[in-house]
């Protein structure tokens, strides 16, 4: 978020996404580089320290792997004054929604970004990929209403449920 011009300072540390093949050969080159690596209890990605700073090499989205066609739609952006490819901001959000579970949903970590990047978003993309989903459909019903996305087409499941009536 912070790379496409956002402001806020949700987290204290930088992510990178590799792909799961690339992850030995990133952490080896890392070592080799002096840096802390290792493996944390969640299965998606490698951590590692770069003077006193965390960063994730996370090689899973949302229980999608990192591809290569991911990571070329990346944009080559200046971040700090470092030109680097930086996920678009479709993908961002796709991979925070697609992440949602009855089990994590927290909406008021993704709302901040959604309300920065949604004219940078393809949103009709990720309802496309995520809306008839619970969560994530729940969620575009919250951006509806605060007016920060326009009000997306009636889908297969917003169609109302037959009554017996109907069935006559």
């Amino acid at each position: 978020m912070y790379a496409h011009g956002g402001t806020q300072n949700l987290q204290h540390d930088v992510d990178f996404c590799i792909r799961p093949e690339d992850a030995g050969t990133v952490a080896d080159a890392l070592r080799e580089a002096g840096l802390t690596v290792y493996t944390p209890p969640e299965d998606w990605l490698l951590k590692a320290t770069c003077l006193g700073q965390q960063v994730d090499l996370i090689f899973e989205m949302a229980h999608q792997p990192v591809s290569a066609e991911l990571l070329a739609r990346a944009e080559e952006l200046s971040v700090d004054s470092v030109l680097m490819p930086v996920l678009s901001p479709t993908d961002l959000m796709r991979s925070l929604l697609a992440a949602f579970s009855e089990h994590h949903c927290d909406f008021g970590a993704v709302l901040p970004i959604a309300r920065t990047l949604r004219e940078k978003i393809d949103w009709a993309a990720v309802r496309r990929d995520c809306g008839d989903e619970p969560m994530p459909a729940a969620f575009f019903y919250i951006l509806e209403r605060l007016e920060i996305i326009a009000p997306g087409r009636p889908g297969p499941s917003s169609a109302p449920i037959p009554s017996e009536e109907d069935h006559r």
